[in-house]
């Protein structure tokens, strides 16, 4: 998945969980599958972006 597609995606799961969290709780279960969906989204990011400082380290 490219960048761009996945930090839009990754704005978007942040919103919904806040949103979620303002209105059911921090620990309703909502909140709680958005926190672990944007955690999952946030990692893929993490793994790209050392994917291209290894690229261009080379």
């Amino acid at each position: 998945m490219c960048r761009h597609k996945l930090l839009k995606q990754i704005n978007t799961r942040r919103k919904e969980m806040i949103d979620v969290a303002n209105e059911k709780g921090m620990n309703h279960k909502e909140s709680i599958r958005l926190s672990a969906e944007l955690d999952r989204l946030l990692n893929e990011y993490q793994q790209i972006l050392k994917k291209d400082i290894k690229k261009t380290s080379l």
